[in-house]
Formats: structure tokens, sequence, C-alpha cells
């Protein structure tokens, strides 16, 4: 197949991408868009690191529309040589019915707007590039990759929520997210050994959102995430798992619209809310006040116990992956959640975790840890190429 795939991953507040071969797979441009909502600036490097875009858009809170043409004219240089032949978009929720990519059509784009009740701060973003495309280019061929995708394989009784089953019958169940992250870490452990593959490993993306996943050969036993991206575990301004009772409590008693809840779980819980400060772990970890301190106890101490409990799932722990933003580059997380679990077997060399290795157990250590770099553009482009026949 010639031409190229263009893999777009549009986050709540964020448009990153990556430019591939068709056929070979090959990157030949990535970067994106960070503080898409309020003055972007777009950031591509080529396929040997180099910086070839490095700029902002004059635009305060510009429409899709407006940084998809920013996107296409950096690439123009690439499409000149190698037209696109179809573009991939993470979608986050694809409900019980979208287990597989999938072509994109209106009727399609119908239904997973449906969804958006499910996914409120991520369906709509990852749903407007779509919709953007379909009117300027209506010949391209377009792809939906979807994150809970990878814990279809999920079965009772993880999957299963304790309330009526007629519930159940109607879609509400566990569904699990990030799961282009958790097949490409599946990918990369295969690639480590084939004894590594299929041992019992939790792996832990964590960045602006956080879920774990319990999966051994590559397939998904068990996901912190659950009906919607609010569960598991603490994020930089979601609360993960809280007491229902609460929700009721502030709609009762605190008189708080269904509005004012959805903001405060979705923008103003988590790190953010509980530092006061930011829900940035960098501005965390540099932060000399009390607060930001507490914050970054109760994240690791969640993130620990939710780790146990996968264990549980699994019978054991083998294998312990960090990933993610958060995962990937601050080592002090690392160092936290590892010490929290030593009962466990699991025991970090410091030196190893300080230098950004990507296997960085101690000798004595019964759990294989690793740091590994996702790669959820990879992802997109791969199931695109199986999708269009690559």
């Amino acid at each position: 197949m010639a031409g190229s795939i263009l893999a777009l991953n549009a986050g709540s507040s964020s448009l990153k991408f990556g430019l591939f071969e068709a056929g070979t797979l090959r990157r030949m441009v990535a970067g994106g868009f960070e503080d898409s909502h309020g003055t972007p600036r777009l950031t591509a490097r080529d396929q040997n690191g180099a910086l070839v875009a490095d700029r902002s858009v004059t635009q305060e809170n510009p429409p899709v529309e407006t940084l998809l043409r920013e996107l296409f004219g950096c690439l123009e240089t690439w499409l000149a040589d190698m037209p696109l032949a179809a573009v991939g978009h993470r979608i986050v929720h694809g409900g019980s019915r979208f287990v597989a990519p999938v072509n994109l059509s209106e009727a399609v784009v119908r239904d997973l707007d449906a969804l958006t009740p499910i996914a409120p701060l991520h369906q709509p973003a990852c749903l407007e590039p779509v919709q953007v495309l379909m009117r300027s280019r209506p010949g391209l061929p377009q792809v939906g990759c979807f994150d809970t995708a990878f814990h279809h394989t999920l079965t009772p009784p993880v999957s299963r929520y304790a309330l009526p089953r007629a519930f159940e019958e109607q879609g509400i169940r566990r569904y699990g997210f990030h799961g282009l992250s958790y097949e490409f870490i599946a990918g990369r452990l295969r690639e480590i050994s084939p004894e590594t593959f299929g041992k019992r490993t939790v792996v832990a993306h964590l960045g602006s959102g956080c879920s774990l996943c319990a999966m051994r050969e590559g397939k998904s036993l068990d996901t912190t995430m659950g009906f919607t991206a609010l569960d598991g575990l603490m994020m930089a301004t979601r609360p993960g798992a809280i007491d229902p009772g609460i929700i009721l409590y502030l709609q009762q008693v605190r008189g708080m619209s269904a509005k004012e809840i959805e903001d405060l779980l979705y923008h103003c819980s988590g790190l953010f809310g509980v530092s006061g400060l930011s829900g940035d772990v960098r501005d965390l970890l540099a932060s000399e006040h009390p607060h930001a301190a507490e914050s970054l106890d109760l994240f690791t101490f969640r993130i620990a116990r939710e780790i146990a409990a996968m264990a549980n799932t699994l019978q054991g722990l083998d294998v312990l992956v960090f990933t993610g933003g958060i995962g990937e580059h601050a080592w002090q997380v690392r160092e936290t959640v590892c010490e929290r679990l030593r009962w466990l077997g699991v025991k970090l060399d410091r030196s190893a975790n300080l230098s950004g290795k990507e296997r960085i157990a101690d000798r004595q250590s019964v759990v294989e840890i690793h740091v590994i770099t996702t790669d959820e553009e990879l992802t997109i482009a791969r199931q695109v190429s199986r999708v269009i026949g690559g």
C-alpha cells in the first residue's frame, strides 16, 4: 500500500499526531498541540529527532479546523511525497459494540457520539477531528481505534457491578480505558522475551489520566477504570474511585447540580483538588508546600493499593511496568510506589531508577520492574494498516 497514515490522538486539551509510511509503518514525523484550549503551540520532530516545527497558534481557543489546518501545513513536505492513505483516530469509548478498529462513517460517528454522556471530557474531543475531516476531505478513509477495545476480554466478576442485572443488560459494566497504550506495552513485553510476555503483569499507565491493567500473554484480565474514565486511581484532576454516597450528599444536602458535580469530578479533584496548587506532578514535586506532599502521598498510596488488588486478580505478581508521562519520567513516584509494595517482592534498584533505564529492579527483587515508553500513535497506525489492508 502506497502513501502514509496519519494517527491522531485527541485528548481533552491536547492533540498529538504521528505520520507513518504505509506498509512499513516507519515514523516520518510526530508531535502535537499542547494546551489546545488556550494558546496552542505546535511542535514536531522528524524521524531523526530534529525539531521541524515549533510555533504558537496565534488564535486563542482555536477551533479544531484551525489546528488541523496548521497541522496539514506542517506536514506538506512529507505528504507531497506520500499522500495520505488514511487517518486513524483514538476514540476513548467504544461501548459494548466497538471492540475492534472500524471504518468511520457518519452512522458510526452518530453511534459513538451517543456515548458522550459516559465520557463527556474525551468523546467529543475524539470525534471532532473526525467530523472536520469528513467535511473537508470527504473521500479520505478514517478509522476509529478504541481505548476500550483492549479490555473486551474482561468477564464476570471483573466486568460486573453489584447493581440490578437489568442495568448490566443495558450496558452498564466495566469497560476500561487506555487500551491503545496497553496494547503497545503488551507488544513490547513480547519483544523483551516470550517468558516475560507470559508472566503475571500489572501495567501502570500514569499520566493526566491514570489506570492499571492486569494482563497475561497480552490479554486484559482486570483494570481500574470502569464504566467511565472517572473510576480507579487518583488522577491529575479526577478523584478516581470515591464513595457514591458523596455524590448523593452533594446533590441532596449541598444542592449541587449534575453539571456542577461533573465539573467537580472531571476538573477540580485529584492532585489538583487535594493540593490546591496543581494537577501536574512536576509542579508538586518542585513545591515545598505541605499540601503538595500530601497530594502525592495519597496518589502513590492509591496506586500501590490498586496494584495489590490487580495482583489478587492475577494470583501473584511477576512483572510491574510503569508507563505514561508520570510513569516514564517521575522517578520519585516510581520509587515511592515500589517502596509501598516491598511486601509483594517489589525491590527497586535506586541507581537504575534514577538513570532512566528500562529495567529498574534490584537483583534481589522477586518482581521484574520495567519503565517502558508507550506509543499510542504507533498502535493506531498498526490498527489502521490492518483495516485498510496495508
